[in-house]
């Protein structure tokens, strides 16, 4: 279930996510925070530099697996603006990290690019649990998830 408190972090995965369209990239945006409420680290798509695994969730997994103890990893919450494709989802589980909230699913994501004709990329497009067992994962938020879909359309327009 996605709280108040919960919205609030998905509301700046989306801001990140705008930032990442001002900046030419997919827009993607997301946050980990810690079980206190203090963002850890923050971070936005970066693939228009050439390397399509720069995902932030794949980022925070990085970090995270860099500058977190065991439990801080297990006690955090991953916030993202798109649920983590297989591969940010395998890097979730494999660095042990908490819970996830996403504002929208990847099978929103799929139905906005068959809606604007585009083609389906080299990934099946699995959820999250279909990746991870026993993952903690609450989203899509209806509201934040037209805002990604606003962004989305815009970054395929441009493209």
């Amino acid at each position: 279930m996605i709280t108040e408190t919960d919205r609030k972090y998905l509301t700046r995965c989306v801001e990140l996510a705008r930032t990442a369209l001002d900046k030419g990239d997919a827009p993607f945006g997301s946050l980990l925070v810690s079980k206190d409420g203090e963002v850890l680290f923050e971070d936005h798509n970066r693939i228009a530099s050439g390397d399509a695994t720069r995902h932030p969730e794949f980022e925070i997994a990085r970090w995270a697996a860099s500058h977190l103890n065991e439990e801080d990893r297990r006690s955090a919450t991953v916030y993202t603006s798109g649920e983590h494709c297989s591969m940010c989802a395998s890097a979730h589980g494999l660095v042990g990290l908490g819970r996830i909230v996403y504002a929208s699913s990847t099978k929103q994501l799929k139905a906005w690019q068959q809606e604007m004709g585009l083609e389906s990329g080299p990934l099946k497009g699995l959820s999250i649990t279909e990746v991870l067992t026993d993952a903690e994962v609450d989203g899509p938020d209806d509201t934040l998830a037209e805002e990604v879909r606003q962004l989305q359309f815009t970054y395929h327009q441009k493209a």
